[in-house]
């Protein structure tokens, strides 16, 4: 099984194929909602065949998608920026966003972080994604906190450029360092108007932490989320949406107060009874019973 790890670690595999219902775009309260999906739920097909994957993707009725492993090199799948972008456009997708790895930006290398921001415009993004961070970045509390210092620059940068920055999470930065964990030291020590966040329900469900008092404690910063559930016999894997642990209605009321304003499905293991039907049923349910939850 390919986790997001060893694809940071070994940028350009990827793939995915997928089949959706109907995507609806949804209005709750004066939140507008349209149907995203981050394609790492679909890596172990894209690569094979890029532009059929994207092509049923918005067959299916969506409307947003949120590419990762971005490389000067190799692309988006084999697709120079300028292409899939095209690509998108023929298929009337948009990508509000994509993961950037920021791992030699971290380390002192300004030039990748250039490059990103040209595929940033090129594909229309509003914002860059920070989607992980090399162990050895984050061994203490004053590591969170230098890397607190170079997201504020790279957040300045975006600004500069009519971009924002964005940090996704995973579990291990709601682990104690002493008295401290490293989320509240991004959420503290990073600018707001500079820093926003794409909240990974799942990943924070899982660390044990409730995403609501994230909302209460930090209104506004969580402007994407990843829609993403947890079985519930084996809590390490992903289930259908709906199908999981997690209350997503109750996170849903919410979404005023966190200022979400993207919303991507994902999955990255345990496809029952395959990947195609899976992602099926999560849309089915995100679309039917969480986009017309009331936001409070």
């Amino acid at each position: 099984m390919t986790t997001r790890r060893d694809f940071i670690k070994q940028t350009g595999l990827a793939a995915a194929a997928v089949m959706f219902v109907p995507s609806l775009a949804c209005t709750t309260v004066g939140i507008s909602r349209k149907a995203g999906i981050q394609l790492y739920t679909l890596r172990d097909l894209l690569p094979k065949d890029v532009r059929g994957v994207i092509a049923k993707v918005a067959g299916a009725g969506y409307e947003e998608v949120e590419p990762f492993g971005y490389s000067v090199k190799d692309g988006f799948w084999g697709l120079p920026a300028k292409d899939f972008a095209q690509l998108l456009k023929e298929n009337n997708l948009k990508a509000p966003s994509a993961h950037y790895d920021m791992t030699t930006y971290i380390n002192g290398d300004d030039t990748v972080f250039k490059s990103y921001i040209d595929a940033a415009h090129v594909l229309g993004h509003q914002y860059i994604v920070v989607p992980w961070l090399d162990e050895k970045l984050r061994t203490s509390i004053d590591n969170y906190k230098s890397i607190a210092a170079k997201f504020n620059q790279a957040g300045e940068w975006c600004k500069k450029e009519g971009l924002q920055l964005a940090y996704h999470n995973h579990n291990f930065e709601f682990q104690k360092h002493g008295d401290s964990i490293g989320y509240d030291i991004f959420l503290k020590e990073t600018d707001p108007d500079l820093v926003k966040f794409e909240l990974d329900l799942y990943w924070v469900v899982r660390a044990g932490y409730n995403p609501v008092k994230l909302f209460q404690q930090h209104p506004g910063r969580f402007v994407m989320w990843h829609v993403k559930d947890m079985d519930k016999q084996h809590p390490e894997l992903n289930t259908e949406v709906g199908n999981g642990s997690i209350d997503f209605k109750r996170i849903f009321a919410y979404q005023k107060l966190s200022g979400v304003q993207h919303f991507y499905m994902e999955q990255e293991n345990n496809y029952k009874p395959n990947e195609l039907e899976s992602i099926r049923a999560s849309c089915s349910y995100i679309k039917s019973d969480l986009f017309t939850v009331k936001a409070k």
